[in-house]
Formats: structure tokens, sequence, C-alpha cells
């Protein structure tokens, strides 16, 4: 499946999911039974059909992310697994799915065995009180899930923290940031991804102007090393404005390049690379 049949299906799923809105959905407000989601239901059929999900044991998949969030627009979340990168039980490929937002299929995140780590930190817009579900696929094909139950609201309409001329005059600026502490050639090395972009829900209004500010966010990324795909994804306005993105890859002996390029919904295309081998 392409990119544009990817996004595209996540705003089917997205239609689907809000068409699926009743009373009973309107009851859920604890965390307590997580399988008693409307929206939940309709996309795991539409994602995985009738494939069994297990729910993850800590060694495949950990989902950090705060119980109450102190702004609904800036939600950290980190997903973490202590499976090595590579073998049958690698992590593939991570689903996460934010029940309650308007287009509840945040991100597709898909690792390679150059990752070394298939660990990935960002921050989330969150529009009401929901399940937020991490749900890894491995290389062996099975499922695993984590489920957290997150209070926060208003996330996706909120206005942006940047006047939209100011935002727009950065548009797609990138930078990394690596841990220059890392350790010897073939370990595991962070590695940070900072993009500038607005990344409008299409769902906030401008005050001033009393109209809502048009959606335009990041869509796609990939992050290679040495020519290598470590990293891609497929993101939606769920991802907070300024994405920043925290992973992890396996530098060789020699500087090689670390490269990024981004794909938004206006088919914008930005990259970024910088030199980086480890230090002996």
């Amino acid at each position: 499946m392409n990119t544009r049949q990817l996004i595209r299906r996540r705003y089917l799923l997205a239609g689907a999911a809000l068409a699926a809105w009743h009373p009973a959905h309107a009851q859920l407000k604890s965390g307590e039974n997580p399988e008693a989601s409307v929206i939940w239901q309709k996309l795991r059929k539409s994602l995985f059909e009738a494939r069994p999900i297990r729910s993850a044991a800590e060694e495949v998949l950990v989902l950090d992310v705060p119980v109450r969030a102190e702004d609904a627009a800036i939600v950290p979340i980190a997903m973490r697994t202590r499976l090595a990168q590579e073998g049958p039980r690698r992590l593939s490929k991570l689903y996460l799915v934010i029940d309650n937002n308007p287009s509840p299929l945040a991100a597709v995140f898909e690792f390679t065995k150059e990752s070394g780590r298939a660990d990935i930190e960002t921050r989330v817009r969150i529009d009401e009180y929901t399940h937020v579900r991490a749900i890894a696929e491995l290389a062996d094909g099975s499922l695993h899930m984590a489920t957290r139950w997150v209070k926060a609201s208003g996330g996706c309409s909120a206005p942006p923290g940047k006047d939209q001329a100011a935002a727009l005059a950065t548009l797609g600026r990138m930078r990394f940031r690596v841990d220059e502490a890392a350790g010897a050639p073939g370990q595991p090395v962070l590695a940070q991804l900072m993009i500038s972009h607005p990344n409008n829900s299409g769902l906030a209004m401008d005050q001033s102007a009393r109209q809502y500010t048009p959606a335009h966010f990041v869509r796609k990324i990939n992050v290679s090393y040495g020519g290598r795909p470590l990293l891609s994804a497929d993101v939606d306005f769920s991802i907070s404005e300024n994405p920043n993105f925290r992973f992890w890859f396996v530098p060789r002996s020699g500087a090689d390049e670390l490269k990024a390029e981004i794909v938004d919904s206006h088919d914008l295309r930005f990259e970024t690379h910088v030199a980086y081998g480890p230090k002996l």
C-alpha cells in the first residue's frame, strides 16, 4: 500500500469511526474496559481483520503516557520495547491509535534492523478523554497491544502556539540532535528529529478572522543512515505542532549521512542531513 492509499484509508477509517458515534459511546468515560470502545472495534476490524491481538508483555511493548495531561495539545508519549531488532521477534511496525480523536489512527511507524532499538517518542494532541493504544506488529506476524486511559481534552482544536505567518516563515526546517555521549560502533545511539511545521488540524479557529485555519500537516517521514532506511512513518494532525521524534539507530565505524525526508499534506517536500560517526 503506497502513501496516498494509506492516507486515504486513514480518513476513511476516521469517517467510519465518527459515524459510529452513539449514546453508548458517550457513556464510556472510564478506562476500565478498553474493548468496549465502538471506535476501536471498527478500527481493529479495518486494520487487522480477525487477527488476534495479545496484551503486550513488558518485554514486547511499554506505552508511557501521562494519565492526566498538563496540555492536551502537547502530550508526551513514548513506546518502547526490550526485543532485539533482529530475528523473527523483532518489532517491524508500530500503530498509534487515539480512540476519541477526530482521526483515531495517529501514526504508523515502520522500523528496520538498522534502528537497533524500535523505540519512539513524540508529542500528540488529544481531543477528549480517551484510550490511547500502541499495537506492535512483530516480524513473525503477531500483534501485541498496550493501552492507557488518558484524561485530556481540546488538543485538536487548540489555537497554535505560533502566529501562522511566523510558522510559515520557517516551514519545513529540520535538524537532528544526536547523543554525543554514544558508545562504540554497533551500539544503538539516541537521536532526535525536530521539524518546524504548524501541523494544523483544520479544527482550530483563528479568533481574529473567525475562520478555521485550513488543515496542513506532516504526513510522511523517512529517515535513513548511510542510504539505508532506519525509520518511516505515516502520521497525521494528531501529532503536535512542530513534530518532534526521538528514535534510535546503529552507527558504523566511519562518518556517514543521517538523513530525513518529509512530505506534508500539501505535497511539499523537505529534507535535512548531517554527517555522523561514533567517537572512537
